[in-house]
Protein backbone atom coordinates (compact mmCIF):
# COMPACT_ATOMS: atom_id res chain seq x y z
CA UNK A 1 0.00 0.00 0.00
CA UNK A 2 2.97 2.38 1.18
CA UNK A 3 4.66 1.56 -2.10
CA UNK A 4 1.16 2.53 -4.47
CA UNK A 5 0.88 5.53 -2.47
CA UNK A 6 4.44 6.91 -3.20
CA UNK A 7 3.75 6.37 -6.81
CA UNK A 8 0.58 7.56 -7.10
CA UNK A 9 1.64 10.70 -5.23
CA UNK A 10 5.25 10.58 -7.58
CA UNK A 11 3.09 10.49 -10.59
CA UNK A 12 0.67 13.31 -9.39
CA UNK A 13 3.71 15.23 -8.44
CA UNK A 14 5.32 14.44 -12.14
CA UNK A 15 1.72 15.86 -13.95
CA UNK A 16 1.34 18.73 -11.12
CA UNK A 17 4.96 19.81 -12.03
CA UNK A 18 4.40 19.73 -15.77
CA UNK A 19 1.30 21.66 -16.02
CA UNK A 20 3.25 24.60 -13.73
CA UNK A 21 6.60 24.53 -15.57
CA UNK A 22 5.23 26.67 -18.55
CA UNK A 23 4.19 29.28 -15.94
CA UNK A 24 7.33 29.25 -13.66
CA UNK A 25 9.26 29.19 -16.84
CA UNK A 26 7.81 32.53 -17.40
CA UNK A 27 8.45 33.60 -14.24
CA UNK A 28 11.97 32.88 -14.08
CA UNK A 29 12.12 34.75 -17.47
CA UNK A 30 12.17 37.66 -15.47
CA UNK A 31 15.55 37.19 -14.54
CA UNK A 32 14.49 37.51 -10.51
CA UNK A 33 17.69 36.52 -8.58
CA UNK A 34 18.49 33.01 -7.10
CA UNK A 35 17.89 34.35 -3.62
CA UNK A 36 14.56 35.86 -4.37
CA UNK A 37 13.39 32.83 -5.90
CA UNK A 38 14.56 30.77 -2.96
CA UNK A 39 13.68 33.00 -0.08
CA UNK A 40 11.31 34.94 -1.39
CA UNK A 41 8.08 32.92 -0.56
CA UNK A 42 9.14 32.41 3.34
CA UNK A 43 10.23 35.85 3.34
CA UNK A 44 6.77 37.61 2.35
CA UNK A 45 4.98 34.53 3.77
CA UNK A 46 6.43 35.22 7.34
CA UNK A 47 5.49 38.44 7.27
CA UNK A 48 1.63 37.52 6.70
CA UNK A 49 1.50 34.91 8.96
CA UNK A 50 3.37 36.38 11.65
CA UNK A 51 2.16 39.96 11.52
CA UNK A 52 -1.04 39.80 10.41
CA UNK A 53 -1.99 35.83 11.33
CA UNK A 54 -0.84 36.76 14.70
CA UNK A 55 -3.17 39.70 14.94
CA UNK A 56 -6.25 38.29 13.28
CA UNK A 57 -6.10 35.51 16.10
CA UNK A 58 -5.41 38.12 19.08
CA UNK A 59 -8.76 40.32 17.95
CA UNK A 60 -10.50 36.98 17.42
CA UNK A 61 -9.64 35.75 20.66
CA UNK A 62 -10.20 39.24 22.15
CA UNK A 63 -14.07 39.22 20.56
CA UNK A 64 -14.63 35.44 21.35
CA UNK A 65 -13.54 36.35 25.39
CA UNK A 66 -15.26 39.36 25.32
CA UNK A 67 -12.49 41.57 26.32
CA UNK A 68 -13.65 44.20 23.48
CA UNK A 69 -16.97 45.69 24.73
CA UNK A 70 -19.10 48.18 23.39
CA UNK A 71 -18.20 50.55 20.46
CA UNK A 72 -14.52 49.38 20.79
CA UNK A 73 -16.25 45.51 20.15
CA UNK A 74 -17.75 46.80 16.45
CA UNK A 75 -14.67 48.04 15.58
CA UNK A 76 -12.32 45.07 16.16
CA UNK A 77 -14.76 42.48 15.01
CA UNK A 78 -14.55 44.63 11.68
CA UNK A 79 -10.97 44.47 11.62
CA UNK A 80 -10.93 41.29 12.62
CA UNK A 81 -12.60 40.54 9.36
CA UNK A 82 -10.50 42.18 6.80
CA UNK A 83 -7.59 41.00 8.64
CA UNK A 84 -8.55 37.68 8.37
CA UNK A 85 -9.63 38.30 5.02
CA UNK A 86 -6.47 39.88 3.62
CA UNK A 87 -4.73 37.42 5.85
CA UNK A 88 -6.13 33.93 3.83
CA UNK A 89 -6.31 35.73 0.60
CA UNK A 90 -2.19 36.54 0.66
CA UNK A 91 -1.38 33.17 1.97
CA UNK A 92 -3.42 31.70 -0.86
CA UNK A 93 -1.69 33.86 -3.37
CA UNK A 94 1.67 33.00 -1.33
CA UNK A 95 1.03 29.37 -1.89
CA UNK A 96 0.80 29.78 -5.31
CA UNK A 97 4.08 31.48 -5.40
CA UNK A 98 5.90 28.93 -3.67
CA UNK A 99 4.65 25.90 -5.75
CA UNK A 100 5.99 27.77 -8.39
CA UNK A 101 8.84 28.40 -6.53
CA UNK A 102 9.28 24.66 -6.28
CA UNK A 103 8.86 24.11 -9.82
CA UNK A 104 11.34 26.87 -10.56
CA UNK A 105 14.19 24.86 -8.14
CA UNK A 106 13.46 21.66 -9.82
CA UNK A 107 12.17 20.46 -6.14
CA UNK A 108 8.96 17.64 -6.62
CA UNK A 109 6.27 18.55 -5.76
CA UNK A 110 4.12 16.97 -3.12
CA UNK A 111 7.04 15.09 -1.05
CA UNK A 112 7.39 18.08 1.20
CA UNK A 113 5.99 18.48 4.67
CA UNK A 114 5.58 21.88 4.01
CA UNK A 115 3.20 21.47 0.99
CA UNK A 116 0.96 19.13 3.46
CA UNK A 117 0.87 21.92 5.87
CA UNK A 118 0.62 24.52 3.58
CA UNK A 119 -2.52 22.14 1.71
CA UNK A 120 -4.19 22.13 5.36
CA UNK A 121 -3.66 25.50 6.40
CA UNK A 122 -5.52 26.68 3.19
CA UNK A 123 -8.31 24.02 3.23
CA UNK A 124 -9.00 25.70 7.29
CA UNK A 125 -8.91 29.35 6.71
CA UNK A 126 -11.34 28.40 3.34
CA UNK A 127 -13.83 26.50 5.82
CA UNK A 128 -13.29 29.18 8.72
CA UNK A 129 -13.91 31.50 5.99
CA UNK A 130 -17.27 29.83 5.24
CA UNK A 131 -18.23 29.87 8.80
CA UNK A 132 -18.20 33.23 8.73
CA UNK A 133 -19.57 34.15 5.74
CA UNK A 134 -22.71 32.17 6.97
CA UNK A 135 -22.78 34.73 9.54
CA UNK A 136 -22.18 31.34 12.01
CA UNK A 137 -25.78 29.64 10.71
CA UNK A 138 -27.51 32.41 11.95
CA UNK A 139 -25.66 32.95 15.22
CA UNK A 140 -25.65 29.89 16.39
CA UNK A 141 -23.00 29.81 19.34
CA UNK A 142 -21.49 26.30 18.55
CA UNK A 143 -20.51 27.54 14.94
CA UNK A 144 -18.51 30.52 16.60
CA UNK A 145 -17.33 28.20 18.99
CA UNK A 146 -15.89 25.76 16.24
CA UNK A 147 -14.68 29.36 14.04
CA UNK A 148 -12.20 30.39 17.37
CA UNK A 149 -10.70 26.85 17.17
CA UNK A 150 -10.46 26.14 13.81
CA UNK A 151 -8.37 29.66 12.99
CA UNK A 152 -6.08 28.87 16.20
CA UNK A 153 -5.64 25.20 14.82
CA UNK A 154 -4.59 27.16 11.46
CA UNK A 155 -2.03 29.53 12.74
CA UNK A 156 -0.82 26.36 14.29
CA UNK A 157 -0.59 24.56 11.80
CA UNK A 158 1.03 27.50 9.76
CA UNK A 159 3.40 28.11 12.36
CA UNK A 160 4.18 23.96 11.96
CA UNK A 161 4.44 25.21 8.11
CA UNK A 162 7.10 27.56 8.56
CA UNK A 163 9.50 25.82 10.81
CA UNK A 164 9.30 22.85 7.74
CA UNK A 165 9.80 25.95 5.21
CA UNK A 166 12.60 26.92 6.89
CA UNK A 167 14.32 23.26 6.67
CA UNK A 168 13.15 23.06 3.47
CA UNK A 169 14.49 26.25 2.02
CA UNK A 170 17.98 24.99 4.01
CA UNK A 171 18.00 21.74 2.26
CA UNK A 172 17.48 23.06 -1.56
Amino acid sequence: MGAQLAALLTNLSTQLTGLLKPLANWFAGFGMPEIVVHWGHPLMMGIVVFVMGSTAAYMGWKIRTGESDGPASATTRKLHKKLALWMTTFIGLGYTGGVLSLVMQDHPLLESPHFWTGTLAIGLLGLNGAISMSKFGGGKPELRTTHAYIGSVAMVILLVHAALGVKLGLSI
